[in-house]
């Protein structure tokens, strides 16, 4: 079996975020890509992300008929500070035959190295690099495993995102229709600092 595993905060999660998925099923040739929304961000330790459930309600409604994804709610059950080497030990005990892939960010490579627990990390996952728009996709330093994806980046981020809403500018088009309906109702991102 062949698993996806990709995390982030998903604050907002965007058709970016969809656009990523798809590219990693089909390119991959992945049997199931499981989003894994984080309780808190080791790389954004000084922001405050809305509600993990609200995060988690989002992801469900924006993945719906998506039939080979899924929502683990893992590191928000664990809580704390989210670190990938706990979810794939996690994920690797549930699933001992799985050949697992864990999406990153292009951002992220050059850190890799300081992740923590680094050297196992990189013996227990693929790393699939998700490469910017108009980007090459950047080195991965040893002894971590690489691919890039291909697909179909799209520029528009979770920052970009909230800084439109708070704002009072529209992000159709943007985020699937049932997320732009929960940002709305429990009124997300209007006040908070962007960052």
């Amino acid at each position: 079996m062949r698993l996806g595993l990709y995390g982030g905060s998903f604050d907002p999660i965007h058709l970016g975020h969809l656009m990523v998925a798809r590219a990693a099923l089909e390119e991959l040739a992945l049997d199931r890509l499981v989003f894994i929304p984080a309780a808190q961000s080791p790389f954004k330790p000084g922001t405050q992300p809305a509600p993990a459930n609200v995060r988690a309600r989002m992801m469900r409604l924006a993945l719906a008929g998506e039939t080979r994804c899924e929502v683990s709610e893992t590191e928000i059950r664990r809580g704390g500070v989210s670190y990938s080497i706990d979810t794939v030990r996690e994920f690797s005990a549930a699933h001992p035959e799985a050949e697992l892939f864990w999406l990153i960010g292009a951002d992220h490579v050059a850190s890799l190295p300081l992740w923590r627990e680094a050297i196992a990390l990189a013996g227990a996952v693929r790393f699939v690099v998700i490469p910017r728009p108009g980007a090459t996709p950047p080195e991965l330093p040893e002894p971590f495993r690489l691919l890039a994806l291909r697909g179909w980046p799209l520029a528009v981020s979770s920052s970009e995102i909230r800084a439109r809403v708070a704002a009072g500018l529209s992000i159709r088009h943007l985020v699937p229709p049932g997320v732009a309906e929960v940002i709305a109702l429990e009124n997300l991102y209007r006040t908070t600092a962007v960052g």
